[in-house]
């Protein structure tokens, strides 16, 4: 019975080996290429990020958006509702994703996000009627500006190193917290103020991606923003001295996707235009501006029963932000007990931008019973995986039993605490780890 069992796992081995196509190259060292597939829909930190609230959603995702009102936050001064804001996260279509969130305080249409206690305090209100009409609260009242920025401080303190918050909008300042209040500018914020909000938010997150709405004056001169486009990609580059790509061109910001995400929402309502007879324009306006996610509103919201809808939908999502694919991983066959074994791994980025965050690139040892052995964690910046080829070379420490183990590699998520970015490439994955190749440890 042993025999017959060791024949089929024997047997089962080969077939895994020949799947990922490993190669003994020689006694000592292996060659493995793995397969090229398309990659996950649902890849972290990228791809659709829809409402949670809009109704269902019809295609993978791994991140929500979320809007919130300054006057839900701190609807008493200094009282910050943080823990009730969370709770909401969990909802049924939210939990388990990362967040995106944007605070605001004019919402046209919507009652007022201003806190009543800054209302009290003499913070003037404007009427407005555009857009279905609201309040404009004056965003220069020396109280109204002193309110904000310890209102970014603490919202730094909670979120600046909260491992399920992916990237953050500024917001704040004007219809729908956009940095604009067209046609009315007259209520808009001063340059001034601008400069205040941002450098509030640059101080209370160091550590999270941070996006705008518009490269201009004081936002057109920092290195470190993103940006984010909400016509996409209708208005992402039109042609007309206003469009999204225009104004980043203008000051020169159009490179900055390099070290801070880029994304925004899809026209509301018109997937099926911008996923149909628009789709060319579509596909062009997320390689020029290289997206790394579209939403609130996407395509994610609708349900047309066109097959080509949803192909271009998994087109678009795989070409959005990272895309990681390996192409060839070379390491020892066989080594000793605390030798170390150098493990070389080639691959490409086939999506149109970065990861932003330092995730930790880790190798793991899984034995014959299917426990991990060993892991290692490498120095390794997937932040440098730009668009194109990139390489690594790590020596991994040995200090195990002998034995064969099965050779796995994982990107960790911080909050997840496991291995969680998919690639682009046939291989089996247990509990967040692909595994590439079997390396024997001998005595």
């Amino acid at each position: 019975m042993n025999l017959v069992v060791s024949s089929v796992f024997k047997f089962a081995v080969c077939i895994w080996l020949i799947a990922v196509h490993l190669v003994v190259v020689s006694a000592q060292d292996a060659v493995v290429r793995p397969k090229p597939i398309p990659g996950p829909l649902d890849n972290p930190l990228k791809g659709w990020c829809p409402y949670t609230n809009a109704g269902e959603i019809h295609q993978p995702y791994s991140m929500v958006f979320q809007y919130i009102s300054w006057r839900e936050l701190e609807p008493i001064e200094n009282d910050f509702r943080f823990d009730d804001w969370e709770k909401t996260w969990d909802s049924e279509l939210g939990k388990d994703k990362h967040v995106i969130f944007r605070v605001f305080i004019d919402y046209p249409s919507k009652p007022s996000g201003l806190p009543d206690w800054l209302r009290k305090a003499g913070v003037k209100e404007t009427n407005y009627d555009d857009y279905g009409g609201g309040k404009s609260p004056d965003y220069n009242d020396p109280r109204m500006l002193a309110a904000m920025e310890r209102l970014i401080a603490a919202l730094g303190e909670r979120y600046n190193n909260h491992p399920r918050v992916a990237f953050i909008q500024l917001g704040l300042l004007g219809f729908w917290g956009e940095w604009h209040t067209y046609p009315r500018d007259e209520l808009y914020a001063t340059p001034a103020t601008e400069q205040r909000v941002i450098d509030a938010y640059r101080n209370a997150f160091p550590n999270k991606s941070l996006m705008v709405r518009y490269a201009r004056d004081y936002a057109g001169k920092q290195d470190w923003i993103g940006f984010h486009d909400d016509m996409f990609p209708e208005d992402t580059d039109n042609g007309k001295d206003w469009s999204f790509l225009a104004g980043l061109r203008r000051e020169k910001r159009a490179e900055n996707w390099n070290v801070a995400v880029v994304g925004g929402e899809m026209v509301p309502g018109k997937a099926g235009q911008w996923l149909g007879k628009d789709f060319d324009t579509t596909w062009t306006m997320l390689n020029r501006a290289h997206f790394t996610w579209v939403g609130p509103y996407c395509p994610a919201l609708a349900n047309p029963k066109d097959k080509s809808f949803r192909n271009r939908c998994e087109d678009l999502v795989r070409k959005m932000g990272y895309e990681f694919q390996i192409t060839e991983a070379t390491h020892p066959a066989k080594v000793t007990v605390r030798q170390t074994a150098q493990v070389s791994l080639k691959g490409q980025n086939i999506g149109v931008a970065p990861f932003y965050y330092p995730w930790s690139f880790e190798w793991a040892l899984i034995d014959s019973a299917g426990k991990i052995a060993a892991i290692h964690k490498t120095d390794w910046d997937i932040r440098n995986w730009k668009p194109g080829e990139f390489a690594e070379t790590v020596d991994l420490p040995l200090n195990i039993q002998p034995g064969k183990y099965r050779l796995a590699l994982g990107v960790r998520d911080p909050w997840k605490d496991r291995p969680a970015i998919g690639f682009a490439n046939d291989l089996t994955v247990v509990d967040g780890w692909a595994i590439l190749s079997e390396l024997e440890v001998s005595q």
